[in-house]
């Protein structure tokens, strides 16, 4: 069995950049515990800075753009949605970096880019270069690839001028930022061992799946027994099961790990992204008021609280057992709370 010192040495072999607020804060949620008869803790990735807002992309981008500086690139390119987290989150780790920052942004809300909101206002106000492609009515994977094409041709232009680009997946969602999450693990584990506690579930939202992959690496790795609930905030196959544990397998063996993840590791609770990403469901908009009125904690519409609403369900029916130990991965995004009024729908009332 590997050691938590063991485990953060082999993630000391690998490139990063360290400009994220780690280790981020875990703490009981006292009045929720006690109304629902579970012991449960949630972990503050909404505060891995470096700004304020967009939570829990920092901790894969510490990897990869460690790794993109690392080996000399100039330029870095991703995609996401126009209410991107992890594309904000981006643009924030280049400044820092001094790399240069290109967007490709799926608009799936018909959005007025003259007076852009939440993360599209970050977006411009970090001054990364966005090219925006409005949907138009098509479902969200053509958008993207028409976006990965326009980015393609894009890279090919910069490389030919002598610029060397890096192109980060949609989410980070690769071995290179899954790793971050492997870290995430880690260090969630060494503290609730602090607390003399020891986690029997996890929750999470999940979208493309690199948080997934890294926590469950990170399972595997220490040869942890929590099980790991990922609610999926948009509809996936069973199939996606096997592309996250092909990337946590290669996070492992990137930091020297011999050890392999497979589908049976990790659990979609799939019953609670509603009509699909960017829309708003009735249990969430309530998951996000119970939160915010019973500890003040503030989650989104998009992921955090469509994860929320899955893991209260969960409670609730009996699923996860009276007196359970619980934590919450608050993954972070409450911009999106400040987003269009299609995406919020009806928190504010």
């Amino acid at each position: 069995m590997i050691s938590i010192q063991e485990a953060n040495e082999m993630i000391q072999t690998v490139p990063r950049s360290r400009n994220g607020f780690f280790p981020t804060p875990l703490h009981k949620l006292k009045n929720i515990s006690n109304d629902l008869g579970v012991n449960l803790y949630i972990k503050r990735d909404d505060m891995t800075g470096v700004n304020l807002f967009g939570g829990n992309k920092v901790r894969k981008l510490e990897f990869l753009i460690g790794y993109a500086k690392k080996h000399g690139y100039d330029t870095i390119f991703t995609f996401g949605a126009t209410q991107s987290n992890h594309a904000m989150e981006t643009a924030t780790m280049c400044n820092v970096e001094g790399l240069k920052c290109v967007l490709y942004l799926v608009d799936l809300t018909e959005q007025k880019e003259e007076v852009p909101k939440a993360n599209l206002l970050l977006d411009k106000i970090l001054g990364a270069e966005i090219h925006i492609i409005p949907a138009n009515g098509r479902e969200e994977a053509e958008a993207d690839l028409e976006a990965e094409e326009l980015c393609r041709r894009q890279v090919e232009q910069m490389e030919k001028e002598g610029h060397k680009c890096f192109v980060i997946p949609e989410g980070g969602a690769n071995y290179i930022g899954s790793t971050g999450f492997i870290n995430g693990y880690i260090e969630m584990v060494s503290q609730m061992n602090e607390l003399n506690e020891k986690p029997d579930y996890i929750f999470h939202a999940t979208g493309t799946g690199g948080t997934l992959a890294g926590l469950a690496a990170g399972k595997v790795l220490l040869q942890s027994d929590t099980m790991i609930y990922s609610v999926t905030v948009s509809p996936k196959e069973l199939s996606h099961l096997e592309k996250v544990a092909k990337i946590a397998t290669e996070s492992l063996r990137y930091i020297g790990s011999d050890k392999t993840v497979l589908p049976s590791d990790m659990h979609y609770e799939m019953s609670y992204f509603g009509e699909g990403y960017e829309k708003p469901t009735k249990a969430a908009t309530e998951a996000i008021q119970y939160l915010a009125r019973k500890e003040g904690i503030i989650v989104d519409p998009v992921y955090t609280g469509k994860a929320f609403s899955g893991m209260l369900d969960c409670i609730r029916s009996g699923k996860i057992s009276k007196g359970s130990t619980v934590v919450f991965w608050h993954t972070g995004g409450a911009t999106g709370v400040f987003a269009e009024a299609e995406i919020i729908g009806d928190i504010w009332k």
